[in-house]
């Protein structure tokens, strides 16, 4: 038994596994070798969610449907705001439909490190995956509240046009700002555990900065280009007049935010990778 002991121990077959430094690289090859770790860390998010739950998945269009009615009672009948000529029911949820997938995203995805505790301390794989998960698996969410949406055009005759294609492009959008939203907060709470209070805060506040229950023509002309800095601002505006074609899609704004949405991605997935080395030990 000694003997094997020191065979092994002097063989070239011991695999030592150390950190990066800080500003390491992002490794695409080992990416690209675990992806199958991420189908099912993705698959395991949406198993957990609506598991040994009366409604399923009926609650991903529960939430931003009765936001809808909510915000029709008091913004749209008692409140007055502008809807852009549309009936407001589905000027909201047009926006509400997107903004529920980032804002259940960014949650979602921000807590994932402190719950996945046990699976991180164990066992190395690329640490990316697991906020990058749970903003995957949000987008079944997003694809089954569409239903509600798709209804409501049929009911109010509004017929998508070419523009729809874009559709796609703004989700793919929506996608990388709560990943990269979702990156900072999830390695900023493994160090300060207090982050998953002002999480619900924070994207509370984000709601109302965002044109989800008013349109942009309600600020200031000279003040819109601060809503393009909002990087979820230019989308929801785009996703609505994508879907409805009420109004051409304002092509600068959208500019704007994508542009921020890109450089909150990249400065998230550096500033994940350069705080990786820590999690096991102080997780």
């Amino acid at each position: 038994m000694k003997k094997e002991k020191t065979e092994l121990l002097n063989s070239n077959n011991v695999l030592v596994i150390r950190p990066h430094s800080r500003w390491s690289p992002i490794n695409f090859r080992e990416l690209f070798r675990y992806r199958e770790l991420l189908y099912f860390l993705t698959w395991r998010d949406i198993k957990v969610r609506y598991k040994q739950t009366l409604l399923g998945a009926a609650w991903a269009i529960l939430q931003p449907f009765f936001m809808m009615i909510v915000f029709t009672l008091f913004f749209g009948r008692m409140a007055k705001v502008p809807s852009e000529g549309i009936p407001y029911p589905i000027f909201s949820y047009s926006g509400l439909l997107l903004w529920t997938y980032f804002s259940v995203a960014v949650s979602m995805s921000a807590n994932s490190m402190v719950v996945q505790t046990n699976l991180i301390s164990k066992i190395y794989f690329p640490r990316l995956f697991i906020p990058t998960a749970s903003t995957i698996a949000g987008l079944l969410d997003y694809l089954i509240a569409m239903s509600i949406l798709v209804l409501m055009m049929i009911l109010y005759h509004f017929t998508p046009g070419p523009v729809m294609a874009l559709l796609p492009f703004l989700v793919l959008c929506a996608f990388m700002a709560a990943t990269g939203v979702g990156l900072w907060l999830s390695a900023i709470n493994v160090k300060y555990r207090d982050i998953r209070y002002v999480i619900p805060f924070l994207i509370q506040l984000w709601l109302f900065a965002t044109p989800v229950i008013y349109p942009t023509t309600m600020l200031p002309e000279k003040y819109r280009w601060l809503m393009s800095l909002n990087p979820m601002g230019g989308v929801i505006d785009a996703h609505r007049a994508c879907i409805l074609g009420h109004k051409p899609i304002d092509w600068v704004s959208l500019g704007i935010s994508v542009g921020m949405i890109l450089l909150i991605f990249v400065t998230g997935v550096f500033y994940f990778k350069r705080m990786e080395h820590t999690f096991a030990d102080i997780i």
